[in-house]
């Protein structure tokens, strides 16, 4: 995890992008906006969206200086009097590529800030952020003989939709960027990073540890069901060994990882058949050995799921040792799990 920490507002702006194909069209600021009285809010805003757990740099096959939003935002750093300018050429690409029908209009903010920290190193960082949810206030009014309550719909300064945070930082592989997307989460509408900024995954220990739990989750999920006959109980089982693995060691072995989860030989030669599809499928490099990333572990630990599930009665939370539950049929047929214990709370 790196450790950064943004610096002073230099520069704002705000313009409206719609959804193009709703013919919503756009609106431009010319002159830049006042921050004078919000840059603390702002800055909060920014504090609470990023994490910078999982860091990303613009890319584009076959030439880097073909990605747009990277000429923007190096043109911006090369010469901050272009910054209007190129915020304009920010939206007008943005609005370019906002076509899908759950893309929302909103407010486009485009910030500079200075003297940002990245580890031990001072620079400048753009961000952008887009606004498409409205949170409602009460503003209290004065009147003569008490007050008035109105509300007003605006930008929440507490959670951002969508934003990135552009550090000036090796632009000759794509600059250091941060990013949020907390709408538009079907694939069909992920068009804030790959349509609009044309990002990949910095291939650092996070993104090497996240991606190998996703394809351990979707192997367990997804695949076992097809080659063996197996419960619920010990797909649950397989995936609260794969955590554990993670969660107990500070290094990935991949040949370790195999044989500490799934044991059984046939299980290991089915994972490693479905591993090499998924990496050709979704274009995704990983190494047999890295270093774990803690961040990255409780992230995914959030969403692997250890719940069985009976009817509408019983859930039964499954934490480990699957030997104590076996699965069975009585004489009347009714199917049943068989739980043993020690201690009772």
């Amino acid at each position: 995890m790196q450790n950064i920490t943004l610096g002073e507002i230099n520069k704002f702006i705000v313009h409206y992008i719609g959804n193009k194909n709703n013919g919503d069209g756009v609106r431009f600021s010319d002159i830049h906006t006042d921050f004078d009285k919000i840059e603390e809010h702002i800055k909060q805003l920014a504090n609470n969206s990023f994490k910078f757990d999982e860091l990303y740099h613009f890319f584009f096959v076959p030439n880097l200086d073909l990605n747009p939003v990277y000429q923007f935002v190096s043109s911006i750093f090369k010469n901050k009097e272009s910054f209007i300018e190129q915020s304009q050429n920010t939206g007008r690409y943005l609005y370019d590529k906002s076509t899908h029908p759950q893309i929302k209009s909103g407010e486009l903010c485009v910030i500079y800030f200075n003297d940002c920290k990245v580890n031990d190193e001072i620079v400048d960082c753009i961000g952008i952020f887009k606004s498409e949810n409205k949170d409602t206030v009460l503003k209290v009014n004065k009147r003569e003989n008490g007050f008035e309550l109105t509300d007003e719909n605006g930008i929440s300064t507490n959670k951002l939709d969508k934003g990135c945070l552009i550090f000036n930082a090796g632009k000759e592989s794509g600059f250091l960027i941060s990013v949020v997307d907390n709408t538009n989460r079907s694939s069909e509408a992920q068009y804030w990073k790959d349509e609009f900024l044309g990002i990949q995954p910095i291939k650092n220990d996070y993104h090497q540890t996240n991606e190998f739990l996703s394809i351990a989750k979707q192997f367990v999920t997804k695949q076992l069901d097809e080659e063996f006959k197996i419960s619920k109980a010990d797909k649950i089982d397989y995936l609260n060994r794969s955590v554990d693995y993670f969660k107990s060691h500070g290094s990935f072995d991949k040949q370790e990882f195999e044989e500490l989860v799934f044991e059984d030989k046939g299980l290991i030669e089915s994972f490693r058949t479905f591993d090499q599809a998924y990496r050709q499928e979704n274009e995704i490099e990983l190494y047999d050995n890295f270093d774990i990333s803690t961040q990255a572990v409780k992230k995914q630990a959030r969403v692997f799921k250890n719940v069985l599930k009976l009817d509408k009665n019983f859930h039964i939370y499954i934490h480990g040792n699957a030997d104590l539950i076996t699965q069975g049929i009585d004489e009347n047929g009714r199917k049943y799990y068989k739980i043993f214990y020690e201690e009772e709370n």
